[in-house]
Protein backbone atom coordinates (compact mmCIF):
# COMPACT_ATOMS: atom_id res chain seq x y z
CA UNK A 1 0.00 0.00 0.00
CA UNK A 2 1.11 3.61 -0.67
CA UNK A 3 0.02 5.88 2.02
CA UNK A 4 -0.10 9.70 1.63
CA UNK A 5 -0.08 12.43 4.01
CA UNK A 6 0.41 16.41 4.14
CA UNK A 7 0.45 19.24 6.43
CA UNK A 8 1.37 17.68 9.89
CA UNK A 9 2.02 21.00 11.01
CA UNK A 10 3.74 20.06 14.24
CA UNK A 11 7.09 21.28 16.62
CA UNK A 12 7.23 17.30 18.42
CA UNK A 13 5.45 14.93 16.78
CA UNK A 14 4.02 13.15 14.14
CA UNK A 15 0.42 13.74 15.14
CA UNK A 16 -0.85 10.70 13.56
CA UNK A 17 -4.00 8.65 15.20
CA UNK A 18 -6.44 5.72 14.42
CA UNK A 19 -6.88 4.63 10.55
CA UNK A 20 -4.07 7.06 9.67
CA UNK A 21 -1.26 5.62 12.07
CA UNK A 22 -1.93 2.46 11.02
CA UNK A 23 -1.88 3.43 7.32
CA UNK A 24 1.97 4.92 7.73
CA UNK A 25 2.91 1.63 9.82
CA UNK A 26 1.56 -0.70 7.17
CA UNK A 27 2.38 0.89 3.81
CA UNK A 28 5.48 -0.35 2.00
CA UNK A 29 5.90 3.76 0.79
CA UNK A 30 4.34 6.64 2.59
CA UNK A 31 4.55 9.70 0.74
CA UNK A 32 4.52 13.06 2.52
CA UNK A 33 3.84 15.94 1.23
CA UNK A 34 5.09 18.78 3.20
CA UNK A 35 4.91 20.74 6.74
CA UNK A 36 6.51 18.89 8.89
CA UNK A 37 7.87 21.87 10.25
CA UNK A 38 10.55 20.62 12.46
CA UNK A 39 13.03 17.95 11.98
CA UNK A 40 11.78 16.54 15.44
CA UNK A 41 8.64 15.62 13.29
CA UNK A 42 10.09 14.51 9.95
CA UNK A 43 11.82 11.96 12.57
CA UNK A 44 8.57 10.95 14.19
CA UNK A 45 7.89 9.79 10.32
CA UNK A 46 11.03 8.03 9.85
CA UNK A 47 11.00 6.23 12.87
CA UNK A 48 6.94 5.25 11.80
CA UNK A 49 7.26 4.36 8.10
CA UNK A 50 9.08 1.87 6.24
CA UNK A 51 9.95 3.86 3.50
CA UNK A 52 9.24 7.74 3.41
CA UNK A 53 9.23 9.69 0.25
CA UNK A 54 8.35 13.11 1.42
CA UNK A 55 9.10 16.76 0.04
CA UNK A 56 9.28 20.02 2.02
CA UNK A 57 6.75 22.36 2.22
CA UNK A 58 6.28 26.42 3.15
CA UNK A 59 6.32 26.23 6.98
CA UNK A 60 9.24 24.01 7.10
CA UNK A 61 12.50 25.06 8.85
CA UNK A 62 16.30 24.92 7.27
CA UNK A 63 16.65 21.36 8.75
CA UNK A 64 14.28 20.20 6.77
CA UNK A 65 14.78 21.90 3.47
CA UNK A 66 18.73 21.08 3.81
CA UNK A 67 17.38 17.57 4.05
CA UNK A 68 14.32 17.37 1.79
CA UNK A 69 13.62 18.74 -1.97
CA UNK A 70 11.12 20.99 -3.26
CA UNK A 71 10.06 18.16 -5.38
CA UNK A 72 10.87 14.57 -6.74
CA UNK A 73 8.63 11.88 -8.52
CA UNK A 74 7.61 8.82 -6.65
CA UNK A 75 6.74 5.97 -8.76
CA UNK A 76 4.32 2.66 -7.26
CA UNK A 77 2.44 -0.03 -9.10
CA UNK A 78 3.21 1.13 -11.89
CA UNK A 79 1.97 5.01 -12.03
CA UNK A 80 4.17 7.86 -11.90
CA UNK A 81 3.76 10.47 -9.26
CA UNK A 82 5.07 13.88 -9.77
CA UNK A 83 5.64 15.26 -5.77
CA UNK A 84 5.56 18.58 -4.59
CA UNK A 85 4.17 21.10 -1.61
CA UNK A 86 2.44 23.97 -4.10
CA UNK A 87 2.80 25.23 -7.14
CA UNK A 88 1.70 28.99 -8.01
CA UNK A 89 -1.11 29.14 -10.62
CA UNK A 90 -3.67 26.31 -9.28
CA UNK A 91 -4.39 23.34 -11.19
CA UNK A 92 -2.79 24.48 -14.47
CA UNK A 93 0.64 24.88 -12.58
CA UNK A 94 0.30 21.93 -10.89
CA UNK A 95 -0.83 20.33 -14.35
CA UNK A 96 2.16 21.56 -15.85
CA UNK A 97 4.75 20.29 -13.31
CA UNK A 98 3.54 16.96 -13.57
CA UNK A 99 4.16 16.66 -17.37
CA UNK A 100 7.48 17.76 -17.49
CA UNK A 101 7.97 14.82 -15.16
CA UNK A 102 6.08 13.04 -17.44
CA UNK A 103 3.90 11.89 -14.13
CA UNK A 104 0.67 9.83 -14.68
CA UNK A 105 -0.84 11.98 -11.57
CA UNK A 106 0.75 14.78 -9.40
CA UNK A 107 0.66 14.59 -5.45
CA UNK A 108 0.10 17.57 -3.38
CA UNK A 109 -0.40 19.38 -0.18
CA UNK A 110 -1.16 22.96 1.20
CA UNK A 111 -4.20 23.42 0.99
CA UNK A 112 -5.61 20.99 3.16
CA UNK A 113 -8.34 20.00 1.64
CA UNK A 114 -8.71 16.49 0.76
CA UNK A 115 -9.13 15.98 -3.47
CA UNK A 116 -8.91 13.79 -6.00
CA UNK A 117 -9.31 15.36 -9.30
CA UNK A 118 -9.17 13.13 -12.47
CA UNK A 119 -10.95 15.61 -15.05
CA UNK A 120 -7.92 17.48 -16.27
CA UNK A 121 -4.89 15.84 -18.41
CA UNK A 122 -3.16 14.81 -15.26
CA UNK A 123 -4.53 12.95 -12.18
CA UNK A 124 -4.36 15.83 -8.95
CA UNK A 125 -4.41 13.97 -5.37
CA UNK A 126 -4.40 16.35 -2.20
CA UNK A 127 -4.36 13.84 0.92
CA UNK A 128 -5.49 16.54 3.14
CA UNK A 129 -3.86 17.32 6.55
CA UNK A 130 -4.34 14.22 9.04
CA UNK A 131 -3.54 16.95 12.11
CA UNK A 132 -4.87 20.64 10.94
CA UNK A 133 -7.67 20.24 8.54
CA UNK A 134 -8.60 23.57 8.73
CA UNK A 135 -12.53 23.28 8.02
CA UNK A 136 -11.92 20.47 6.12
CA UNK A 137 -11.74 16.97 6.96
CA UNK A 138 -8.96 15.19 9.13
CA UNK A 139 -7.72 13.01 5.88
CA UNK A 140 -5.02 10.66 4.42
CA UNK A 141 -5.11 8.87 1.28
CA UNK A 142 -4.63 5.48 0.68
CA UNK A 143 -3.78 3.57 -2.44
CA UNK A 144 -3.52 0.33 -3.44
CA UNK A 145 -2.52 -2.21 -6.42
CA UNK A 146 -5.00 -3.67 -8.47
CA UNK A 147 -4.68 -4.80 -12.16
CA UNK A 148 -4.05 -2.03 -14.53
CA UNK A 149 -3.40 0.77 -11.90
CA UNK A 150 -4.20 1.56 -8.20
CA UNK A 151 -7.65 1.83 -6.43
CA UNK A 152 -7.70 4.58 -3.64
CA UNK A 153 -9.31 5.95 -0.97
CA UNK A 154 -9.42 8.88 1.14
CA UNK A 155 -10.18 8.08 4.69
CA UNK A 156 -10.20 10.39 8.09
CA UNK A 157 -8.22 9.13 11.16
CA UNK A 158 -11.24 7.14 12.73
CA UNK A 159 -12.03 5.57 9.73
CA UNK A 160 -14.03 6.80 7.41
CA UNK A 161 -13.68 6.28 3.89
CA UNK A 162 -15.30 9.30 1.89
CA UNK A 163 -13.92 8.96 -1.37
CA UNK A 164 -12.70 6.21 -3.86
CA UNK A 165 -10.93 6.31 -6.92
CA UNK A 166 -8.62 4.87 -9.42
CA UNK A 167 -5.75 5.85 -11.14
CA UNK A 168 -5.14 3.89 -14.33
CA UNK A 169 -1.83 3.04 -16.04
CA UNK A 170 -1.09 4.74 -19.19
CA UNK A 171 -1.35 2.68 -22.29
Amino acid sequence: MLTVVSDTHSTEGHRLTGRTLDAVRDADVVVHVGDFMTEAVLDAFVDEADTLRAVYGNNDDAGIRSRLPESRTVEYGGIRFAVTHTRRGGSTALTLFGRERDADAVIFGHSHRPTFDATGPLTLLNPGSHAQPRGNRMAHAELEEIEGGLRGRLCTPDGEVFETFTIEKRE
